[in-house]
């Protein structure tokens, strides 16, 4: 059974019926038409996919050059950012058990969804969530513990079972993807305002990223089994001019809780009670990645890069 969702969720079935909440961030005003991310990336070689299909199959990608520069920068700048948020910096195991899945909600829904190695009975992740919240499991922490926050660094792997002929260019949909993500263990009285917390924050690092976005309320029928209520960052994107998923953020309430044995005492000898987990995207690499470069785009093919990675060792402009 699902989590059961929150009240002030939006009613619906599909993302059509999600509700858009605000709209931030000037649009570019092209006087030319905009290439999309892989004819960029292309031009440039700074992405190579018959290669990436001939070792791999198709959605896979090998990215080069000044695209890698960019993408360790990013990474640097979420990590420096949520860290400075409370968030301690964590480098999470990317091979679980079938538990820490079932336990995160995944299981049994979203299988057809998760790279499996029988031999020795292990999962890919397809997101670090799913480590990060069995961390904690079958353990029970003091109410002076909490909030605990994580931000984990991994690469993630997703079958995309059922996804044939959808984002089958470039790499906004592949199988195997870099990602910070924000992970928090709190109070069940925190939950709401954490949740919007995590907004927030990944709201700052998209302004400071310089990105058009909107943030929508998702509606019910596209909550997932985890999560009671979810808000999605979308980015703009002028070669579909349209916005696209980015980053989401999730309360998952006790649900992920319950299934893990996640605990807390309220106070000393108190009985335990189930935690509630929180978690939210704060740089997913390779649509950033998409973002960046589309938006950042000039008449000359070069693309302008914003002030915040600059800081990190990415030049002005690239290529140089």
């Amino acid at each position: 059974m699902p989590n059961l969702p929150d009240p002030d969720a939006p009613d619906g079935e599909t993302e059509e019926d999600n509700v858009t909440l605000r709209e931030v961030g000037d649009r570019p005003e092209l006087d030319f038409e905009p290439l999309d991310h892989l004819d960029l990336g292309q031009r440039h070689g700074w992405i190579e996919m018959e290669a990436a299909a001939s070792a791999s199959g198709s959605r896979f990608a090998y990215l080069l050059g000044d695209l890698v520069m960019m993408e360790l920068a990013l990474v640097r700048f979420a990590m420096e950012r949520v860290r400075a948020e409370g968030f301690e910096p964590t480098v999470p195991p990317v091979l679980v058990r079938e538990q820490a899945l079932y336990g995160t909600g995944y299981f049994p829904g979203e299988r057809e969804m998760i790279y499996e190695i029988p031999r020795d009975e292990l999962f890919l992740v397809g997101t670090s969530e799913v480590s990060l919240a069995a961390l904690h499991a079958d353990q029970i922490m003091e109410a002076a513990d909490l909030p605990r926050r994580y931000a984990g660094l991994s690469t993630c792997f997703r079958r995309e079972a059922g996804a044939a002929g959808r984002d089958t260019r470039g790499i906004f949909r592949v199988h195997q993807f870099d990602k910070v993500e924000m992970f928090s263990f709190v109070a069940p009285e925190s939950a709401p305002d954490e949740h919007e917390r995590i907004l927030a924050i990944q709201e700052s690092l998209l302004g400071a990223l310089e990105i058009p976005y909107r943030v929508v309320d998702v509606a019910v029928g596209d909550l997932g089994a985890p999560a009671a209520r979810k808000f999605d960052c979308e980015a703009w994107i002028p070669s579909q001019g349209r916005y696209r998923e980015l980053t989401s953020c999730s309360n998952t309430t006790d649900f992920q809780a319950r299934r893990l044995l996640s605990r807390y005492r309220p106070a000393p000898g108190e009985s335990p009670e189930p935690v509630h987990t929180l978690n939210g995207t704060a740089v997913a690499v390779g649509r950033t990645l998409i973002a960046l470069l589309e938006n950042g785009q000039r008449g000359d093919g070069s693309v302008e890069v914003p002030a915040a990675l600059q800081e990190f060792g990415v030049p002005e402009r690239i290529p140089t």
